[in-house]
């Protein structure tokens, strides 16, 4: 098998073909990553695209020479398409009438998250997602990128800080001021 380097020079050289093995090789790892910012799957879909298309046209200025190098390079192109998609996205209002679309789901959301009983039920376990989603929907992008990449996808501090080109101790403010942003918003439900 050909490494992610000769792939990419022979894409320089002409070879769609060999786009459409990289495309291949790592299409799921950009799926996680989009995955860990948005929920529908119509979205990430259009999230993989974009980001493969803007890699595509981004293949000159990618510098490999060590293993890994296009992975981390391809995972630096997703985060940016994925932070530029969460600042096109509406804001959302800060009151808790505007987290639940009715206070019918207000009720249920504060009534799901006080149920400790309920806590292997996939009902509860689809509306605390819905939860999930909203509450990161109200971070500021920087906040929500950093928290998604650790929690959601599982990155370490040092890997966020190289796919986003943050310092560690950015990072970990970022991710340090997301988590209390949550858990002031957690007060008013429970």
């Amino acid at each position: 098998a050909q490494t992610d380097d000769e792939l990419v020079a022979a894409v320089l050289g002409g070879d769609e073909a060999a786009f459409a093995l990289l495309f291949e090789r790592y299409r799921r790892l950009v799926a996680k990553i989009a995955y860990s910012f948005f929920r529908r799957r119509e979205q990430v879909e259009e999230l993989v695209q974009e980001s493969f298309a803007k890699a595509y046209f981004a293949l000159g200025s990618y510098r490999g020479g060590h293993e890994k190098s296009f992975v981390a390079w391809l995972s630096r192109v997703t985060v940016s398409t994925c932070h530029d998609a969460l600042r096109q996205a509406k804001r959302i209002e800060s009151t808790m009438s505007d987290l639940c679309e009715t206070e019918e789901e207000a009720q249920l959301l504060t009534a799901r998250l006080r149920d400790e009983g309920a806590a292997g039920n996939i009902e509860n376990t689809a509306v605390s997602r819905d939860l999930a989603d909203k509450l990161l929907s109200r971070l500021e992008p920087d906040d929500r990128m950093a928290l998604a990449l650790l929690e959601v996808a599982g990155f370490s501090v040092a890997e966020v800080a190289e796919v986003t080109g943050w310092s560690i101790p950015k990072v970990k403010m970022r991710a340090f001021r997301a988590r209390g942003a949550l858990r002031r918003v957690l007060q008013r439900f429970l």
